[in-house]
């Protein structure tokens, strides 16, 4: 009897293992073949020439040639070329690096992004790996890792883009806000709780200032006591004869009982107050208050004693009113853009050290050439070294009061050499920042958009009573919410785009 043909995949393997195949993938790992110079020949049939694959990805043909693969022996498709060069064991050695094979066409399936794949290609033809456009950061790294390359493989022009991309992708982990969203209505789930209802609503008030109308009012009340106090802080120091010191202390004492009762209440509707402590906002709003009761306990304490321990007392109570400045950050409570100047000074602080290292090492140079040029001159304002690192960071920085300043034209030549490296010491690390603040810009209104929808869902699931109103009305709010990011994305690209920087694409 004639033998069946040869399998045409690894898939249909099973169904072509018939005793008198000569030909099929099952024969090649059974006993009948005892030797791998028996092995050989079978291979030869099957397989008709090595010198070309077939690489079949997400429906798209490509064909590379051995000696281009075997190039890169470390990859998936130089190790798909050592194995059916080999033929040792095929079938097993395939069925990891590829999904499917026709070893009768030297054909070989992998379930992935032709589109990718042109970039991978170009790489084994070339020997440079490129970022394609079209694809986010994170996308093109599952990629490039899948088919055995590495991130220090990108060529040096697409690296610097590709890293800012990925970085941002990263920031913008959808994974990740779904775990803080989950966190946050863990922390927010007050059953089994003492006035679970109470408490949770009263939370809502005191939290989310888009939650409701006596919501927005409160947000819009704090922030004008933030103001007010503030304000009050300032006018404290001004002798004005309508503005009595019994009025701006009433006015006081009616800010700070506004925030003590206010961070009060949302420490007693904290479910966890021991995370409630840590939280950097929660911190601030204690010491917003912290310095007034600290300096009305000192001068409680210290009311009856001598004139120097009073003087000193006096010191410490100054110290503690300067602290009042701190009532300023309770502003980054209801703004967006404070939270995100936060967030880029945490995240750059390396670039603001190297700032402040360049500045450091240009006013030392510059201040030092400048006081030997000018301290032989009469009636000189450079007196000593420390005394022009004063004049070098004003001029570094292109303030230039004017209080010292250079009179020979040597000096005059220093000081445009100090003022035009101090422009170029800022323009280089201001440009990093600029792009570090949009990118936590926009992540924080993504975020904000993603809460506002929950919410929405959350309230719409609790209230709405009948499932017909439920699909139409979650439909209306997940179109609405899609608008809202797409809004924010064209901004987002609109700003970049303004600012030179294409790097923020997804």
């Amino acid at each position: 009897m004639k033998s069946p043909p040869c399998c045409m995949s690894l898939s249909s393997q099973a169904s072509l293992e018939e005793p008198g195949s000569s030909t099929s993938l099952g024969s090649l790992d059974s006993s009948v073949f005892s030797s791998e110079e028996e092995q050989g020949p079978l291979l030869q049939k099957v397989i008709p020439s090595l010198d070309c694959f077939t690489i079949n990805v997400g429906g798209s043909r490509f064909v590379m040639s051995q000696q281009t693969l075997s190039c890169y022996p470390d990859t998936r498709l130089g190790k798909l070329a050592v194995v059916v060069s080999a033929a040792r064991d095929v079938a097993s050695g395939l069925l990891e690096l590829c999904d499917d094979a026709n070893l009768v066409e030297n054909e070989y399936f992998f379930d992935r992004s032709s589109q990718a794949f042109h970039y991978i290609l170009n790489y084994y033809q070339t020997g440079r790996l490129h970022v394609m456009e079209q694809l986010c950061a994170l996308s093109f790294l599952q990629e490039i890792q899948y088919w055995g390359l590495d991130e220090l493989s990108i060529d040096s022009c697409c690296r610097d883009r590709y890293f800012r991309r990925k970085e941002l992708s990263e920031a913008l982990d959808i994974k990740k806000d779904a775990e803080e969203l989950d966190a946050q209505d863990e922390e927010e789930d007050f059953s089994g709780s003492l006035c679970p209802s109470v408490r949770q609503k009263l939370w809502e008030v005191l939290e989310k200032p888009g939650s409701s109308a006596a919501a927005r009012t409160f947000g819009t009340l704090s922030m004008a006591f933030v103001v007010v106090s503030i304000a009050n802080m300032a006018l404290i120091s001004v002798e004005l004869s309508w503005l009595a010191p019994p009025l701006l202390d009433a006015l006081e004492y009616l800010c700070i009982a506004w925030f003590t009762v206010e961070f009060v209440l949302r420490f007693l509707c904290a479910r966890d107050r021991c995370r409630f402590l840590r939280s950097v906002a929660n911190i601030i709003d204690l010491l917003a208050i912290l310095p007034f009761y600290i300096t009305l306990l000192v001068e409680s304490l210290c009311g009856g004693e001598s004139s120097q321990e009073l003087e000193n007392v006096g010191r410490i109570v100054q110290v503690l009113r300067l602290l009042r400045a701190l009532r300023m950050l309770k502003l980054g409570r209801h703004s967006t853009g404070l939270r995100s100047l936060g967030m880029t000074i945490a995240q750059c602080y390396e670039e603001v050290g190297l700032l402040l290292l360049f500045l450091s090492v240009g006013i030392s140079i510059f201040s030092t050439v400048e006081y030997f040029v000018e301290q032989g001159m009469p009636g000189t304002t450079f007196t000593s070294v420390p005394g022009a690192w004063w004049w070098a960071t004003t001029s570094m920085t292109t303030v230039g009061y004017g209080d010292i300043r250079p009179d020979t034209t040597i000096g005059k030549v220093v000081a445009f050499m100090c003022i035009l490296s101090g422009i170029l010491v800022l323009a280089l690390p201001i440009a990093i920042i600029n792009d570090r603040f949009s990118a936590c810009y926009f992540t924080l209104k993504i975020k904000e958009a993603a809460l506002r929808q929950r919410e929405a869902l959350k309230k719409l699931t609790k209230n709405s009573s009948s499932d017909s109103n439920i699909n139409v009305n979650l439909r209306d709010i997940y179109a609405r919410s899609v608008m809202d990011m797409l809004r924010l994305k064209s901004r987002e690209r609109t700003s970049t785009r303004s600012s030179g920087a294409d790097d923020f694409w997804f």
